[in-house]
């Protein structure tokens, strides 16, 4: 997994029990896994299709920096499936796992999915 971003949690991130609020975490989550995506598949004709298990494990206070490791788990053929792991940066806790993000390539004109023409083993040999 590759940490390839950080963020600090400032107040406007917090909810009323003053921890990082769920939907911030996913937004930034879903973010960080497009531009990872779009990195991956050298195209920014990406669309978010699934967001699969998500599992908050721990809180995110404010002033904590967070950072999020990204690997790409598996590739179809339009698609492209990744997990997220944000975590705190100095204490190395979890604070939420996102797994199955899978984002499709799409056509900017009529927004069909379309090939990528990737494979794992040729993202394995491309730097990040």
């Amino acid at each position: 997994m590759h940490f390839l971003s950080r963020r600090l949690i400032l107040p406007s991130d917090l909810n009323y029990a003053n921890s990082l609020f769920g939907g911030r975490a996913l937004e930034w989550i879903d973010e960080e896994a497009a531009i990872f995506a779009i990195c991956q598949l050298a195209t920014n004709c990406l669309v978010t299709k699934h967001i699969g298990a998500i599992n908050f494990e721990s809180p995110g206070l404010q002033g904590d920096v967070v950072e999020f490791g990204l690997s790409t788990k598996s590739i179809g053929r339009t698609s492209i499936t990744i997990t997220c792991l944000m975590r705190n940066k100095f204490t190395k806790k979890t604070i939420c796992l996102a797994d199955d993000i899978v984002f499709v390539h799409v056509d900017p004109e009529t927004k069909a999915p379309i090939p990528h023409g990737k494979t794992l083993e040729s993202l394995k040999l491309q730097d990040i």
